[in-house]
Formats: C-alpha cells, structure tokens, sequence
C-alpha cells in the first residue's frame, strides 16, 4: 500500500496545476451539524452565483448515502459517484452539464463509506478526482453529521462552510461539528467559515454568529469566520417544490442578494499555499489509507 500511495503522491505533485504551475481549483465543502438545515441549497445557489462571475464551476454531491443535489435540480442522472467507483464509469462519464451554467456529479445514493473501497477502488477513485482540476469551483456537499466520509472531504477542502439556522438544534448541532473538525483533523489548514440561514434579521444572524465563534475560540482554541446569513425567504421554499434554484427564480430577492454577497466574500480571500485538486486529493488519500 505505501509503494502505491507513494506513486499517487508522486501524481499529485503534477496535476491539477494551471500553467504558471500554481494551483487552479478551489474546493469548498459544505456542511452541517444535522439536516434540513439548507446545506445542499446553499451549495447549489453558491455555485450559479459563482458561474455567474464567469468561473467553471462543479457540485459533487458527496452524500454517499442519500443524494439530493440532483433533486433540487429536477435532474434525474442515469449514472452517479457509485458507477466511478465500481469503474463503471469514469468521472468525466458523470458530471452533467445544467441549464444554469454549472455542473454536477451526482452522489451515489445507497452506498456507505470511501473507507469500505478496496484498495484498487480507492485507488480508482482518488484517480478520477483529478477530472474535477478542470473547473475553477469545487463545491462538495456533504452529508449532515459527522460520518467518516463528511471528516475526510472536510479535511481535504480548501474551505470548509457550516450552514446552521437560528434553531436552538441546530446551532447546538453546529458547534458539535465544529467541536469533532477541532478534535478529529490533525493539522488543520482550510478556512472554517459559519453560515446562519433562515434569518429575519442581519442582526439575529451576527448574535448567532458571534455566539458559536466566541465558544469555539474560548474552548476549543478554533477560529471560525462569519461569511454571512441568508434571510428566511417564502420565495426559497416556493423554488424547492419548483425544483429550481432560488437565484434563478428570484435574483433580485433578500436570499439571493446574501448568496451573492457571500460569494463576493469568498473571492476576496486568498487561496492557501498549495490548494487546489491535488492538496484535496492528498489530504484526502491521507485520511482514508
């Protein structure tokens, strides 16, 4: 194993790069102490807003267990994440174009954990990753919780965004992921940044915000940056059931104004030495060996 891992890592040191030899991709994980919290929306919503700035974006749906992104989308892929890693397909077979100017990689529904791959699996998949070096955007939702699978995506982003709500669960919920990121990822170098959703005011999200900041730093020694809140907007709910992103369907409304805003965030903060495809794939290759 640690010959193979050895030439992956010498694989690594030569892709995913953009022609200056600098790093190309960002990745961006988002998740969430538990669910229905709007993650997969948020993921989804960043991504158009992204698309829009004129970047080459893609949404892995990384729920291995029960994927949605798809559904938001009114897609229905006739292959998904468990083709690639039963090399039934390769990575380039899946990702599918959308009428909002991104794509996506749809989760393999039904399937357990990256750990349980066997070794020519795990190989494969971490290999197919590298398709992923052609966009400018990688956003990864993840599952809600803490499974093995949501740690190891984390670790392996260059960003990590928790979506939480002003739900007393939720926020509770929140600091719990939070608290298991701080604990179980030795080494810890992506941006760690907290989302309030479903706010009435700019005001409740900042209190929110401040509230899981503040112990996180104080017991955990952790520092989590406040991206944004999204304002708790009928029109949201009203474009799930229509199956179509709230950005598309009301751009000009509060809770697409604050996506925008946060991307807008995002751009101005400097990639990490180093991000990119090939750190996700290393960290990633190093949490699941």
């Amino acid at each position: 194993m640690e010959d193979q891992a050895e030439k992956l890592r010498e694989l690594m040191k030569n892709r995913a790069v953009g022609q200056n030899g600098q790093k190309k991709t960002r990745i961006i994980a988002v998740s969430s102490g538990k669910g229905g919290v709007g993650k997969t929306n948020v993921s989804i919503n960043m991504a158009i807003a992204y698309a829009r700035l004129g970047k080459k974006v893609i949404v892995m749906d990384a729920d291995l267990g029960l994927a949605n992104v798809n559904v938001i989308l009114n897609m229905i892929p006739k292959y998904n994440l468990y083709h690639v890693i039963r090399k039934q397909k390769s990575m380039r077979d899946i990702i599918l174009d959308t009428e909002y100017g991104i794509q996506i990689v749809a989760g393999a529904s039904g399937f357990s954990k990256i750990a349980n791959l066997s070794e020519e699996e795990r190989q494969n998949f971490i290999e197919e990753l590298y398709t992923l070096s052609s966009a400018d955007i990688v956003i990864i939702d993840t599952s809600a919780g803490v499974s093995s699978n949501v740690l190891d995506f984390i670790a392996a982003s260059d960003d990590t965004i928790i979506v939480t709500t002003p739900e007393p669960t939720a926020i509770t919920d929140a600091y719990g992921i939070i608290k298991i990121i701080a604990t179980e990822i030795n080494n810890m170098n992506m941006g760690l940044k907290l989302i309030v959703n479903r706010v009435h005011s700019v005001t409740e999200g900042k209190k929110i915000a401040e509230r899981v900041i503040t112990i996180a730093g104080q017991f955990l020694n952790l520092k989590v940056d406040y991206l944004g809140c999204i304002y708790d907007d009928p029109e949201v709910s009203q474009a799930v059931l229509r199956q179509k992103p709230f950005i598309v369907t009301d751009p000009k409304g509060k809770a697409s104004i604050c996506i925008e805003h946060m991307v807008s965030k995002l751009e101005k903060t400097d990639y990490k030495e180093g991000s990119g495809i090939s750190r996700f794939v290393k960290k990633l290759l190093g949490r699941i060996e």
